[in-house]
């Protein structure tokens, strides 16, 4: 009797095919973990690459900030030095010669009349020059910012201001801004005077205010002036522009450890605003606040 074939069983080959599917998609897993693993190793590569190139532009930064700090403290001291010589030699040279014209003058009363004309507009010319040396020196150093505090400097300045350009301008001060630190004073002073210079040269405003004063440990001050308005973040980039005043009021005041901020806007002028410890530990300041105007 012939044996019959053995037939193969249904259900094993049916337990092996789902045995292959698994191990293809272990290996897939396997295969998907290991691109994630290089993925993720290459993504922490990339922000340790990325985290250098920030500490890189940190420093950087940093550097040119002291760089700028020891531009700016060198301009000080090198101004102080024109003053001093301007007012010690020049000054008393004209004044010197101005005396001599005089004596020359009474002299000239009684042989030269055309002589007693050519000495007197030579010593018009000369009170002239004199003036304009005096007010050169006031503007690199003025010797009330040492002598007499900064109250009594930011009013001279101002007055002169007002004389030469017929701009009024209002002032609210507290005393106690005279007990500021040294550096922190002239860095208020640099600021009011580029300020107005600004006003002067570009704003045609027909009022400023200037307010100074003190709220929880911080002096504050405000310039503001109803002239024309411009484009703040223009002003504050130089590569755009050719002036440097806006920037180096930011630096000096960022450098002794306050805030600087700028608003300018159509029909309501331009207003600076300047924080600066009165003492203890600066206030750290990155940036200023810019809004701009059309």
């Amino acid at each position: 009797m012939t044996p019959m074939p053995r037939l193969r069983s249904p259900s094993g080959t049916k337990g092996r095919e789902p045995s292959r599917r698994n191990a293809t998609a272990l290996r897939q897993l396997n295969l998907e973990i290991k691109r994630r693993e290089a993925l993720q190793k290459a993504l922490d590569t990339s922000e340790q690459h990325y985290g250098t190139l920030l500490e890189r532009s940190r420093q950087m930064q940093e550097h040119l900030r002291r760089l700028s700090h020891e531009i700016l403290t060198a301009q000080e001291e090198e101004r102080k030095k024109i003053s001093r010589d301007l007012h010690d030699q020049v000054g008393q040279s004209l004044t010197a010669i101005n005396v001599r014209l005089a004596t020359l003058n009474q002299v000239a009363n009684v042989n030269a009349a055309g002589l007693k004309r050519q000495l007197s507009g030579t010593q018009r010319l000369l009170e002239k020059s004199m003036n304009v040396v005096h007010r050169f020196a006031r503007e690199l150093r003025p010797p009330m910012l040492d002598d007499l505090g900064l109250t009594a400097a930011l009013r001279s300045y101002m007055k002169d201001f007002t004389k030469r350009t017929r701009i009024p301008i209002h002032v609210k001060s507290f005393a106690a801004v005279d007990r500021l630190a040294g550096d922190k004073k002239t860095v208020v002073y640099r600021v009011v005077q580029e300020a107005l210079t600004n006003v002067d040269k570009h704003a045609r405003a027909r009022l400023v205010q200037v307010t100074i004063k003190k709220r929880d440990g911080v002096v504050r001050m405000a310039i503001h002036d109803d002239g024309r308005s411009f484009h703040v973040e223009s002003a504050l980039y130089p590569a755009k522009i050719k002036r440097l005043g806006l920037l180096g009021m930011r630096e000096r005041v960022e450098m002794v450890g306050g805030t600087f901020f700028v608003e300018s806007a159509r029909g309501q002028g331009t207003t600076i605003r300047v924080d600066i410890p009165f003492d203890g530990v600066p206030r750290r300041s990155t940036a200023a606040r810019i809004e701009d105007s059309k």
